[in-house]
């Protein structure tokens, strides 16, 4: 389990970033154009990012749990709890 500030399990100050897993059960799907980045969950389109956005999604794409975690912080808040499967 990943940690925010860089300290080990034994930290004091650190929780788990994805305590309940649900970035790794239900990832979020990324493609890359050439000057936009398109977020889908479950085969939909959730939001297009753009700039600086996009930018910092790029800067972490080689580090697939990184990815995931900078693409639930641009998202948003987009889930309200009434999704169906």
């Amino acid at each position: 389990m990943r940690y925010p500030c860089g300290v080990g399990e034994s930290g004091t100050n650190c929780r788990p970033v994805d305590r309940r897993g649900k970035l790794a059960e239900e990832p979020f799907d990324v493609e890359f154009t050439r000057d936009k980045v398109l977020v889908r969950f479950r085969g939909r389109l959730v939001r297009t990012l753009t700039g600086a956005d996009a930018d910092a999604v790029r800067d972490v794409m080689d580090d697939p749990e990184k990815l995931q975690l900078v693409v639930a912080r641009k998202t948003g808040n987009f889930k309200r709890g009434n999704e169906r499967r």
